[in-house]
Parts: structure tokens; C-alpha cells; sequence
């Protein structure tokens, strides 16, 4: 039983914590935030409670920490945390530029603790079959990758919110719902090497844009094309179209709360089939691949390039949505 803290008590911090009291794998013995309103959802769990993340990493008993923090914070918390000899979950992104990353992951290297990022999708079933079906050929080589993650959950926020900021998203969608499908693209194609991105603000009061388009290509050949909204209802879509069939992905709901997929394949020479996924646990899955991770049963699924070659990619969206241009992917200087 992996014991950790929980840094961040907003909208998803309290979601982690709630779904971890079902876990026989991970303990949550200590909540962080700054604000002392937090402390209120501490004792309604009958936790512990700390002010400051220095405060959660002092405790003793903290083996871990989940980090649901502002993003612009990951980074030197991931380096604090490893020093502190303490495993990391970090809620995604893992770091808002190349060199941060490079930074958190060396210092997880050094300090030889676990690290797991946010990417619940890739824990789906249905996401887990398509990658199957790419890694056994059946799809052939890998030629693009369509994806969609829409949503309207972010209307509900104060102006103020961190999420909404030029520091925290400084391209509109891409760090809510974005990153997720430009992680599973690296997954599929590896490192990107280029990424032209444009966000606009056309349908909400979202002045750092709610409507994102971007097409990435990648150093091994493929392309991808994300779209991510945040002024429409929920909408998930992942395809992976391949030489010898394509597989499509639809979500029925938002993930916070799950109810299954349907999963589409096409084969060369066959017809298409469709069938539907049960709900799965995604998000509490990988928070239990960490769990197996920090005590050595089995290595986290998501390897530490891909993590890098995500951020590495992310940061070229930020760039291209600044310029308007195709931005050069950074690459090299992972030890």
C-alpha cells in the first residue's frame, strides 16, 4: 500500500481523492492546499491537512505525492519531491517546456523514485486495443491520427481561474483536453517534429481561446490533427488510420464520470465492426500503474521519452499559436 498525499484540493484534486478511498493499492494520508478553505473537504474526510506542499513533504509517513496543482507549479515540485525521496503522480502537463522536463525527469532519475503523468486515456480499453492492434501490425504502418477532446465544464469557472490564465494555458484548450491526444499520438508515432497550431476565442467569454486546431508531424513519418474546444458539449474521438485498416475510438461521456466507448475497426479485405466498451476506471488505473511502480512490481506503462517527447512537442504548440507559424519541434539532451 502506496501512502501519499494529495496536492490540490480544486475540482480534481477532490475527484482523486475521493476515488482513491476505493483503491487497495494507494492511501491517501495527507491533503495540501493553500487555501484554508480546503481544510473544510480535510476534515469532511477526516485527513490530515497541510497549508504548504513543504508541510506535506516533511510528514514521514508521505511515500508519495499525486500532484494536482497549477501547471506552471510541476516542475519544481516533481525536483522537491524526488529530493524529498518521495514517488510523483503529477496530473498533466508534466512540465509547461522542454527544459523543465528534462529538469524533473533527471531529478527522478537521481533520486530513483517513481514518476506517472495524468494521461488517464491511455489507460482506457478501448485506447489499450487500438494500441495492440498498432503494435501487432494489424493496422499496418501508421499514417495519421484524427483526434477530438471537446468540452463545455470550463464555462462554469470564474474569469480568474487558473485554468483559464496565459501563464497556466497559454493555447486555450490544449493544456485541459489537448495534451491528452497529443500524448497518444506520440504514442503512436513517437517524437513530433513539427506543429502548426492556431486557438481562437469564436464561441464564450474564454479570452485565452476556447477553440483549438493543430496538425503535428512526427520525426518517423504521420501526421496528427488535434481539435480541443472548450465552448461546446462534451465530444471524444481518437482514430489511428494505418495501411491495412483504421480503428476509431468514441467516447460516450466525459471521463470524470464514464459510461464505456465504442470501438470501430476496419481491416483490409473485412468490414467495419463496431463494438461497445463497458466504463472502465481508467483514472484510478493508472494512479494504481504508479502504485506498482513505486514498489517495483511492474515499470510504469508510459515510458519517460514519451513523456519528454510530449512536453517537447507541447511547447512547440504554445510557440506555433503564438506565431502563427510551423514551429521546429526541440529534440536532443535526454541523458
Amino acid at each position: 500500500m502506496l501512502k501519499v498525499a494529495v496536492i490540490g484540493l480544486g475540482w480534481w484534486g477532490r475527484i482523486i481523492v475521493d476515488l482513491l478511498a476505493r483503491s487497495d493499492k494507494l492511501r491517501v494520508v495527507r491533503v495540501a492546499d493553500v487555501s484554508p478553505q480546503a481544510e473544510a473537504f480535510a476534515r469532511e474526510r477526516g485527513l490530515p491537512f497541510s497549508s504548504t506542499f513543504e508541510q506535506a513533504l516533511a510528514d514521514p509517513e508521505v511515500q508519495g505525492v499525486v500532484l494536482c496543482t497549477p501547471h506552471s507549479q510541476h516542475t519544481d515540485q516533481i525536483v522537491a519531491a524526488a529530493r524529498a525521496g518521495k514517488h510523483v503522480f503529477c496530473e498533466k502537463p508534466l512540465s509547461m517546456s522542454r527544459a523543465d522536463v528534462l529538469r524533473a525527469v533527471a531529478a527522478v532519475e537521481q533520486a530513483g523514485v517513481a514518476l506517472a503523468v495524468g494521461h488517464e486515456k491511455r489507460f482506457e480499453p478501448p485506447i489499450l486495443e487500438v494500441m495492440r492492434l498498432l503494435k501487432s501490425g494489424a493496422l499496418g504502418t501508421p499514417l495519421q491520427v484524427e483526434a477530438n477532446f471537446s468540452q463545455d465544464k470550463f464555462l462554469q469557472l470564474a474569469s480568474d481561474n487558473w485554468r483559464l490564465s496565459g501563464q497556466e494555458a497559454p493555447a486555450g484548450p490544449m493544456t485541459a483536453t489537448g495534451i491528452h491526444l497529443l500524448d497518444l499520438a506520440v504514442g503512436v508515432f513517437g517524437e513530433a517534429e513539427t506543429v502548426h497550431c492556431s486557438v481562437k476565442q469564436l464561441g464564450s467569454p474564454l479570452t485565452n481561446g476556447d477553440t483549438l486546431a493543430a496538425l503535428v508531424t512526427f520525426k518517423q513519418g504521420g501526421h496528427a490533427l488535434i481539435s480541443a474546444i472548450l465552448a461546446t458539449p462534451f465530444a471524444g474521438r481518437f482514430a489511428v488510420y494505418g495501411s491495412q485498416g483504421w480503428a476509431e475510438v468514441r467516447d460516450k461521456t466525459h471521463p470524470e464520470a464514464p459510461q464505456g466507448w465504442t470501438l470501430t475497426t476496419h481491416l483490409r479485405g473485412g468490414q467495419a465492426t463496431s463494438v461497445d466498451i463497458p466504463p472502465a476506471p481508467a483514472v484510478l488505473h493508472n494512479l494504481e500503474a504508479f502504485a506498482d511502480a513505486a514498489a517495483g512490481r511492474t515499470p510504469y506503462p508510459v515510458p519517460r521519452a514519451q513523456m519528454i517527447a510530449n512536453v517537447s512537442a507541447l511547447e512547440a504548440v504554445f510557440r506555433s499559436a503564438r506565431s502563427g507559424a510551423i514551429e521546429k519541434v526541440e529534440s536532443g539532451g535526454h541523458p
